[in-house]
């Protein structure tokens, strides 16, 4: 396991951020954005794998973690703006960015505006959808994140060990390495304020705001003036026909997304999941740490 964390809070113009650091603060920075629903520590396995020579730090998107409950996620550049705004905070430069999911898609906004301050980014398995699903999404009919079907996800725990005994054999959890699942269980709830036991870090109801959000966020046609690398990692996608299956575990990511980018290349890992991070921390640290890694080497790296 990597060194202890230390965990601090940027009172930001719209939200109080939380995040964590590890490593030298003079080293290289890599900036870490987790998805939706998760927080900043389920890539503790991932930096377990990284050298404590980097300044490391991973982010509590606002709505998850310990930052601030505030409103609302259905306008994502909320999120880039609170990240965003921490990163000039920090005075952040030759930063490597890797963002999972809706977190790849927060890193890439944040990337377009301040394209001078990374060095590369690792958008993986990003929610950068193919542009007709913008149009067709089945969350076009929602006008209230509570009638998601994400929104009455058991919110109430007597503490992460019931958590964790209850996802463990579940899937997409049962995919995960076991020590990644105990980090999203233990950080992933918080004390009751109204009561006894727990409650989840990131309330239902601002995760499905999150989900519905996604029709609203389409970069499609805009990425091209950024000419850093950008490395995205592709998960199993949906076959034809999947297309109304809800399955978490599949792939969200648009396989030409790479074209959209002045300097992309794309990675297919169909072995793995969505959870690309949570299943194999290893092969992800590899990723961050080679620019350009090939799905064959990293694989035998993380071994």
């Amino acid at each position: 396991m990597s060194e202890v964390p230390s965990h601090q809070f940027f009172d930001g113009s719209d939200a109080r951020i939380s995040y964590w650091e590890w490593g030298d603060p003079a080293g290289q920075p890599i900036l870490l954005i987790h998805a939706t629903g998760f927080h900043a520590r389920v890539w503790d396995e991932t930096v377990s794998h990284l050298p404590q020579s980097y300044r490391i730090i991973s982010v509590d998107m606002r709505g998850h973690g310990q930052s601030e409950k505030k409103g609302l996620l259905l306008d994502w550049s909320l999120v880039a703006k609170d990240v965003g705004d921490l990163v000039d905070h920090l005075g952040l430069t030759n930063v490597i960015g890797a963002g999972h999911s809706m977190g790849g898609h927060c890193l890439t906004q944040i990337a377009k505006t301040r394209p001078q301050i990374f060095e590369r980014l690792l958008l993986i398995d990003p929610v950068m959808m193919p542009p007709a699903n913008y149009e067709s999404s089945p969350y076009n009919d929602l006008t209230d994140p509570s009638e998601h079907m994400v929104a009455r996800r058991r919110d109430a725990w007597t503490g992460w060990e019931e958590m964790y005994d209850r996802f463990k054999d579940r899937h997409p959890y049962s995919l995960w390495e076991p020590q990644a699942l105990e980090d999203y269980c233990r950080h992933g709830i918080r004390p009751n304020e109204d009561g006894d036991g727990y409650r989840l870090a990131c309330p239902p109801v601002m995760e499905a705001s999150v989900y519905m959000g996604s029709i609203n966020a389409n970069l499609t046609g805009t990425l091209k003036e950024m000419t850093l690398p950008v490395t995205i990692l592709r998960a199993k996608g949906r076959e034809p026909g999947d297309e109304a299956v809800m399955d978490f575990a599949l792939s969200p990511t648009w396989d030409q997304l790479y074209k959209e980018f002045g300097n992309g290349r794309d990675v297919s890992l169909p072995h793995l999941s969505h959870f690309i991070p949570m299943q194999d921390p290893a092969l992800t640290a590899h990723f961050i740490l080679n620019a350009q890694a090939s799905a064959e080497e990293a694989v035998a790296a993380a071994k």
